[in-house]
């Protein structure tokens, strides 16, 4: 059955969503309980938020096998709304980020909470998608890990997702040359060079990924940005050219296969190409956030910077939203919106 959640002004409750157990393979939702509650009253230097926007990540899975406590509320990128503050920097009213997710509503401290610009003609969504962690992972990995140059040549991995989709749009903007895409089905394949900018895109299940990617991209590429490990960077190591880098962002081709094999190339390319692969955390360059914003709000105000995004509707499909993006069910950014 699903949760509700009393709307009236007065007794009004909250929902939080608590992990209760341990995942082996993919998530059910016997592994998420909604937890009812009255809705919680701000401290002193805190802030009352009602959440209207959830982010659900594949970061979220990896953390399930023992980041998150069990029967405790779950934690994710949100955006709300301060509708009741006990602290001057948050004032009733203003929309604020922050990473107490999975709720309805939540009680943050100044330092807990960005305030959002009110930038006219950006939809509030973005700050979770372009504009938020997925957007600021595309940008860190173009410009600060990969150095992306005019011209050079990128294939994506799981490029129809939030990440992926988001690397094609800025990669394209910063002066990319060809850019070539894996996606899940011939459909995200499609939408890959129909709506999002890829000069090439290939369904990852239709053959060997090394005979895909070169189909695709016969010259050669020079950077590789990965989000899920496996035979896709085998196939990338061995397509780079000389002085060629991996970005790696993520492993979700493994967070719900423990067991499997790992990845296997020939190790001699990364000596002989002068190759080099570097994985990192966003969360390591939140000082890049105001420079990320300033690259793209303007190209948002101009509409050369379309959104890519699955936005669900209702707090009470939150867990759906996430199991459906861990198998691929969203194209672009998965957003669950209040109803």
């Amino acid at each position: 059955m699903q949760p509700t959640m009393n709307r009236s002004s007065s007794g009004a409750t909250a929902l939080t969503v608590h992990q209760i157990a341990r995942p082996s393979g993919f998530p059910t939702p016997e592994h998420f309980r909604f937890a009812e509650s009255p809705v919680p009253e701000p401290a002193p230097d805190t802030a009352l938020v009602e959440n209207l926007y959830w982010s659900v990540d594949p970061y979220h899975r990896e953390m399930m096998d023992g980041d998150f406590a069990l029967d405790s509320p779950l934690e994710g990128r949100t955006l709300g709304r301060v509708t009741d503050s006990r602290d001057p920097a948050l004032a009733e009213g203003e929309l604020v980020f922050h990473r107490h997710g999975w709720r309805t509503h939540s009680v943050v401290r100044p330092d807990e909470a960005r305030v959002l610009p009110q930038d006219a003609g950006v939809p509030l969504p973005a700050y979770l998608g372009i504009l938020g962690g997925t957007g600021l992972t595309a940008y860190v990995g173009l410009s600060r890990i990969a150095r992306l140059r005019e011209g050079d040549d990128l294939f994506v991995s799981a490029a129809a997702g939030g990440v992926g989709t988001a690397t094609g749009r800025l990669a394209r903007l910063m002066g990319a040359g060809r850019l070539v895409g894996s996606a899940g089905s011939p459909a995200k394949a499609a939408h890959l060079t129909e709506r999002v900018g890829y000069d090439a895109a290939f369904d990852y299940h239709a053959g060997p990924a090394a005979e895909l990617l070169a189909k695709a991209a016969p010259t050669g590429i020079d950077v590789f940005v990965d989000s899920v490990g496996g035979e896709q960077l085998a196939a990338a190591i061995g397509a780079l050219r000389e002085r060629g880098r991996v970005v790696r962002i993520g492993t979700v081709g493994q967070y719900n296969t423990p067991d499997a094999p790992p990845v296997r190339f020939n190790y001699a390319d990364i000596v002989e190409k002068s190759l080099r692969m570097e994985g990192f955390l966003v969360r390591d360059y939140r000082d890049l956030q105001q420079e990320l914003t300033e690259f793209v709000v303007p190209h948002l105000l101009s509409g050369r910077l379309p959104l890519d995004e699955t936005l669900v509707t209702g707090f009470d499909r939150i867990v759906d939203a996430f199991l459906s993006m861990l198998r691929g069910g969203n194209t672009g950014k998965m957003i669950v919106q209040r109803d």
